[in-house]
């Protein structure tokens, strides 16, 4: 059996990054400006981001050149490794061979860098002093702090207060990277003093996260922009340097996958495996597309496509995008990377075109396969990557029935280090297999019933 799992040991990594909305094979609706109606102007957008990353957000170039001071940070861990799990297929016993690109080796222990390094490079050319964001796991805040203390950036964390809660560690790690974290919804912004106001219990959302991010950095005396970590364009745009070095590891050892699969809160580390993929897929390549997410956010698998959006309290524009209703607040599950109610505009439309496959599954199962993988690969995923992981059995035993072999290639998002919790909630059976009841979904719908239609 072939020992050395590590297939590209180079330093060599792409140069640049894939931009998919170049090959759709029908054009995306645009975002609304909310007042107008109107597809939104570059203008629109510049009280939030830098220019730049404006730019990128509205581009349809193909190709999107990574500059040398963000390549010199992503070889900090990048190329990323590529494994086959042997023992896991050998619990399994399938017909599958499973590859994994590990995501987990960057220094804040998940895919997020990809995107925050860029970002707060390109902040910081523009001249930004500050930076605002959301996270829901920790994740992303870790990111994002580390990135500015790359760059020289102030960075203010608004952390959703169930995972505040929850991972503590994660809010450490940001400030160990000398970054501010604070739960929220809290008394900083004036979107989390009216949501306080009406529910002064709540365990918070992505949702209202991102409202008392934006507003922080719009209302700042000093020069201030907001940073998303999912969901946008620009966003996608910056992760899919793992895929492309993806199809570069295989092509070395001569593989090619019949499945990527990867787990689904905004959109951003299945789409950064993903899309390159679905640009062979889109020009004739024979690849089934999975994405993953929770049955108790449901937004691909049960939520309408419709013009919603991003946030609470109504400061993005209108997106494009599958969703459950901008107030809906998710259930406090310990994937909290994965508790948004809308779904990246760009995941959405290949979702409706049909080249994007979503499931869902409940947290139990997921724990589940999260568990056996530890167990045989050695290594203790996120909870948001034991979705995928759920997936990626479910697949398995479908190989099994169809009497099929499959290549199986899915992203380790993340480690779950720092989520040891969960899996002790797990082991002491203090966690449920909720699944959103569709009256909560028609509930949290009302809030978008009259909004223009895609």
């Amino acid at each position: 059996m072939e020992q050395v799992k590590v297939v590209l040991q180079d330093r060599e990594i792409p140069k640049k990054w894939y931009n998919i909305v170049a090959d759709l094979p029908t054009p995306m609706k645009p975002p609304l400006h909310p007042g107008t109606g109107k597809p939104v102007t570059p203008q629109d957008l510049a009280a939030i981001f830098p220019m730049n990353i404006i730019e990128h957000e509205a581009s349809n170039k193909r190709w999107i050149k990574i500059p040398d001071e963000v390549l010199q940070k992503y070889l900090l861990w990048r190329p990323s490794p590529l494994y086959r799990a042997y023992n896991f297929e050998k619990l399994l016993g399938c017909p599958v061979k499973i590859y994994y690109k590990h995501e987990g080796v960057s220094p804040a222990g998940s895919h997020k860098p990809n995107a925050a390094i860029p970002m707060a490079y390109f902040n910081k050319v523009a001249g930004t002093k500050r930076m605002t964001t959301e996270t829901g796991a920790g994740q992303w805040g870790s990111a994002l702090s580390m990135a500015c203390q790359m760059f020289g950036l102030i960075c203010r964390v608004y952390m959703v207060k169930i995972s505040y809660e929850q991972k503590p560690y994660r809010r450490l790690m940001m400030n160990t990277w000398g970054a501010e974290c604070i739960a929220s919804p809290s008394t900083m912004t004036q979107s989390g003093r009216d949501f306080l106001a009406k529910y002064p219990d709540s365990p918070g959302s992505l949702g209202i996260a991102i409202s008392e991010a934006i507003e922080d950095a719009v209302t700042s005396k000093d020069k201030s922009h907001y940073g998303l970590g999912s969901v946008l364009n620009h966003v996608l745009l910056y992760q899919t340097i793992n895929g492309l070095e993806t199809q570069k590891q295989l092509a070395k050892i001569g593989v090619y996958p019949d499945v990527v699969m990867g787990c689904c809160g905004g959109g951003s580390n299945f789409a950064g495996l993903a899309l390159p993929f679905v640009c062979d897929k889109i020009h004739g390549k024979d690849i089934k597309i999975v994405g993953a997410e929770p049955t108790s956010c449901p937004t691909m698998t049960k939520g309408p496509f419709a013009y919603d959006f991003g946030d609470l309290a109504k400061t993005t524009p209108l997106l494009p995008m599958h969703t459950l209703g901008h107030d809906y607040v998710p259930a406090p599950i310990h994937a909290g990377g994965l508790r948004y109610h809308g779904m990246a505009p760009i995941v959405s439309h290949l979702v409706m075109e049909k080249l994007v496959e979503p499931r869902a599954y409940d947290q139990l199962k997921t724990f589940e396969a999260g568990v056996k993988w530890a167990r045989t690969e050695g290594f203790i995923p996120a909870p948001e990557t034991n979705h995928v992981l759920a997936a990626v059995v479910d697949e398995a035993m479908r190989a099994k029935e169809e009497g099929k072999e499959k290549v199986i290639l899915f992203n380790w998002s993340g480690h779950g280090l720092v989520d040891l919790t969960a899996y002790d909630a797990y082991f002491l059976g203090k966690l449920q297999a909720y699944e959103l009841p569709d009256h909560e979904i028609d509930r949290a719908l009302e809030a978008i019933k009259d909004f223009p239609k895609p």
